[in-house]
């Protein structure tokens, strides 16, 4: 994008702001409607929908955006506070770095869920190294895999970037990885299935075998947005 459209841009976002938080009221209402949008994503991400129980324990998730694609991946062992802050950006950097108002989607595995399905050498494998390993490790295989733009670098004490080298990494979830080429592979699959579910009309979450997806850009123009 050519440089004055970035600038044009960057100081309409702050023109934009500035309406918005002219007074006191007008910060209060600001505060009301992003906290209102940013809980309905985390109650969408995290309770039960449908049949679909809630979601709890250890997942991987990815948080895509229209213009990009998938463009960050992160994984918990507690989904189910780790997801409601997600949006909310309390103990999270993302939300503070993409507002949950730009999130086309949100693609969250229930990874342990397909260990059954695994060659017993693989689970023998994540049983000794443990789920907080194995999430490391399957995080790991999706950045690899995918290079998601807000994983990809990170911040210099100096106020600068530099880039995040994944592939090659020694990391224990990295050298896991390895070590579990399988349960790995299915993961990969799985996300891919995931990621290409298509909401029904007026939803705003689909729930699957292994996880769900859910469209926070759908929920624009809905009456409690």
């Amino acid at each position: 994008m050519d440089d004055q459209l970035v600038e044009n841009a960057y100081l309409g976002w702050r023109t934009s702001l500035e309406t918005l938080l002219g007074d006191a009221p007008s910060l209060a209402r600001w505060q009301e409607r992003r906290y209102r949008f940013a809980h309905r994503v985390g109650a969408l991400l995290t309770e039960a929908q449908g049949d679909g129980a809630a979601v709890a324990g250890a997942v991987l998730y990815g948080v895509y955006l229209s213009g990009v694609g998938l463009s960050y991946v992160g994984q918990t062992q507690k989904a189910g506070r780790r997801l409601r802050d997600l949006p909310v950006g309390e103990s999270h950097h993302l939300a503070n770095t993409v507002p949950p108002e730009l999130w086309e989607r949100v693609v969250v595995l229930r990874w342990p869920l397909l260990l059954p399905e695994a060659p017993e050498g693989d689970r023998a494998k994540v049983e000794k190294a443990g789920h907080q390993t194995c999430g490391l490790a399957l995080e790991h295989a999706l950045q690899d895999e995918t290079a998601p733009p807000l994983n990809s670098r990170r911040r210099d004490k100096d106020g600068a970037w530099r880039p995040r080298i994944v592939t090659g990494s020694q990391s224990r979830g990295a050298m896991l990885a390895q070590a579990i080429p399988d349960l790995k592979e299915l993961a990969l699959s799985k996300w891919r299935e995931l990621e290409q579910v298509k909401p029904s009309t007026g939803s705003l979450v689909e729930v699957t075998e292994f996880g769900r997806v859910v469209f926070p850009s759908a929920l624009h123009g809905t009456p409690e947005s």
